[in-house]
């Protein structure tokens, strides 16, 4: 559309034009031709610059691919001598009861490697976090892989769940760096490699400990630790963290107040300590059910191999955990938590059941898995996103949940020996119930 100026031009009277000087027609020429020509079209993206997004987004796809596999990797030295226990005690000459306090140990340790180390996530630079922390974690494996005594044993355990806590590390990173109609499952992804962890742990940590022995378990999974843990760190996006003198640790102080501060903190650990304590009292107990010898009373009297198969069933979370993301993305965590403890609600009692009859078992563990997935990842999407620190919040959250599965864990271990299957359900229920009851009515 003309402008006005140009419209008062074209309106002069053609005397008026003609007695114009020739520089002032070449004026008047040149702001017409500027006015009527029309913008040029914007450039086209070039191949490049289209080869660069696509080049930074399957850049963050093998990022994604490789924290997943480290977390696998890391997760499963929490549980490396859970399906080691019988092996283990046989080595020690005790009953495989009497060691089954070392899977506590483990998860203790790991509660407390949260609370010192996680919150450094939001304070210092996590590439040389993860390095060192991967090493710690390696060489307190090789000790256990040399200990004498179950003493010795449970310090080495103690020292390597606390260090291996890198998976808490790198999935506030995870949720900081993806859009957030994506951020559910891509924590989900993370989380499906944590599960997938403890599933190698059960399954291949029995058959290896049938064929090679307990101690070289060990001995691997420092190797990998190394192995992941080094290459991880080596790619991790820079970071330059300088933390201020006397406040490294200011993470470990603020979580009560952050907690209190949050309900739907609050919520989701309070939740995830129900849900967690319930699946942990159940799967740490369930090779001292399987391995029972016929003799003492035991159903099954399965070897250790033959019971670390049982841990299949954890591949449930390959499944679950994408899906789970979607629904979180999309409809919301609460929804999702409200669906999970339904679940988990239905295999206590097939669980109960399955003390006698094995495919009630099968059952029983397809359901739990799914709904501690399905927990665990908007219950964590919850807490990553509801404060401005994400890293320390996650830590509150995590502990919190594997504070409720070591104590769930002690004492259905007691259960076990006092009152044998039955005792270890009556847990898992009342753990459930706890974590549900707690938050039902909405705090103030």
């Amino acid at each position: 559309m003309p402008s006005a100026d140009t419209a008062t031009t074209q309106q002069q009277p053609a005397a008026q034009q003609q007695t114009q000087t020739p520089a002032q027609k070449q004026t008047q020429t040149q702001t017409q031709t500027q006015t009527q020509t029309p913008a040029p079209a914007p450039a086209p993206t070039s191949p490049a610059a289209r080869g660069g997004n696509s080049g930074r987004s399957r850049s963050g796809d093998l990022l994604l691919v490789l924290i997943a596999l480290c977390t696998a990797v890391t997760a499963a030295n929490i549980y490396v001598a859970t399906p080691l226990l019988p092996l283990i005690a046989r080595d020690f000459g005790s009953a495989p009861s009497a060691v089954a306090w070392i899977a506590s140990v483990a998860q203790f340790g790991y509660a407390a490697g949260l609370l010192l180390f996680a919150p450094l996530g939001d304070r210092v630079n996590r590439r040389r976090l993860v390095a060192v922390l991967s090493l710690v974690t390696a060489a307190a494996l090789l000790a256990g892989a040399a200990a004498a005594d179950t003493t010795a044993l449970a310090a080495a355990v103690l020292v390597a769940s606390a260090a291996t806590v890198v998976p808490q590390l790198l999935v506030p990173l995870v949720a900081e760096r993806a859009p957030a109609h994506r951020r559910a499952r891509q924590v989900a992804a993370v989380v499906a490699g944590l599960f997938t962890g403890v599933v190698a742990a059960r399954v291949l940590g029995g058959l290896a400990g049938q064929t090679f022995g307990w101690r070289a378990v060990f001995v691997g999974a420092a190797v990998l630790t190394t192995a992941l843990g080094l290459l991880t760190a080596a790619v991790l996006p820079a970071e330059d963290r300088r933390p201020r003198e006397g406040r490294l640790f200011a993470g470990l102080t603020a979580m009560p107040g952050l907690v209190r501060r949050s309900p739907d903190l609050w919520r989701a650990c309070v939740r995830q300590a129900g849900m967690y304590g319930a699946w942990s009292a159940l799967w740490t107990s369930l090779a001292l059910l399987l391995t029972q010898s016929t003799d003492t009373g035991g159903s099954y009297g399965l070897s250790t191999a033959t019971a670390g198969l049982f841990g299949l069933f954890g591949l449930t979370a390959s499944v679950v955990a994408p899906l789970a993301g979607g629904l979180v993305d999309r409809f919301g965590a609460a929804k999702a938590v409200r669906n999970a403890y339904l679940l988990a609600a239905v295999s206590v009692p097939l669980f109960w059941l399955g003390g006698q009859v094995l495919a009630a078992l099968f059952a029983a563990a397809i359901l739990i898995h799914a709904a501690l997935v399905a927990s665990q990842v908007a219950n964590q999407t919850l807490a990553l996103t509801t404060t401005s620190t994400p890293a320390t919040a996650n830590s509150a959250y995590v502990v919190a949940g594997f504070a409720g599965g070591a104590t769930a864990s002690a004492l259905a271990a007691l259960a076990f020996a006092h009152f044998g299957w039955g005792g270890v359900v009556a847990v898992a229920g009342t753990w459930l119930l706890l974590g549900w009851t707690t938050t039902a009515v909405r705090r103030r």
